[in-house]
């Protein structure tokens, strides 16, 4: 169980960092003025907004794996971090092959923001656009987590709902408050890259360590 929680810690910790989670939210709040309460409520709203739909794909997903380990305890054992090392692998192909393409969760035209005058329009467009991008790679950490039942099905889910709400909340603080001068761009630029590198170590460690 503790490989689960610091797997789901770290995946959560990296989903949160990714810039195109919360820079958008810094941006429009700086345009339409909101105070940092209005910039945090919107934050917690987009971002809940993403993990439920993550979430509920997650607990299908493992749904499947307690049911294939009740059968097949022997296989998914192997099968669950290979799945990982494969996602993993697949990811850093997307980055060296796309290069300058971004991890998009707020594909949303900026015109547009800018017409919808209304924090209730603007909350509601990214929440929307949040909730139809889960995230795959926590997806086949669910997987892995049903090897220990539905307590690491929950505990993945926990872990990824608060860590990745408070940190994107933190981060959105921060930024509004001159804080964070952090150069993110490499970061922007290599999400793939980084998840697929985690999601490989991950794996491999699921192969040889128990905790």
């Amino acid at each position: 169980m503790w490989q689960i929680f610091l797997g789901s810690l770290l995946l959560s910790l990296i989903h949160a960092l990714i810039p195109h989670h919360w820079i958008p939210i810094i941006a429009i709040s700086k345009t339409e003025k909101w105070t940092n309460r209005e910039a945090i409520y919107a934050t917690l709203l987009t971002g809940l907004s993403h993990m439920i739909s993550t979430i509920v794909i997650g607990v299908v997903v493992g749904f499947v794996g307690i049911k294939l380990f009740e059968k097949y305890s022997s296989i998914t054992s192997v099968v669950a971090p290979t799945i990982l090392l494969v996602i993993g692998i697949i990811y850093l192909m997307l980055d060296f092959r796309a290069g300058h393409h971004h991890h998009h969760h707020f594909d949303l035209d900026d015109e547009k923001l800018k017409s919808r005058r209304s924090k209730t329009a603007i909350i509601s467009s990214l929440s929307l656009a949040m909730f139809l991008t889960p995230c795959v790679e926590i997806e086949a950490y669910y997987f892995q987590a049903a090897n220990f039942g539905w307590a690491g099905i929950f505990t993945v889910s926990a872990v990824y709902l608060i860590m990745t709400l408070l940190f994107m909340s933190a981060l959105v603080y921060f930024g509004l408050n001159g804080i964070n001068r952090l150069n993110l761009s490499f970061l922007e630029r290599h999400a793939k890259r980084i998840t697929g590198i985690v999601l490989i170590i991950l794996g491999i460690v699921a192969y040889f360590v128990e905790f």
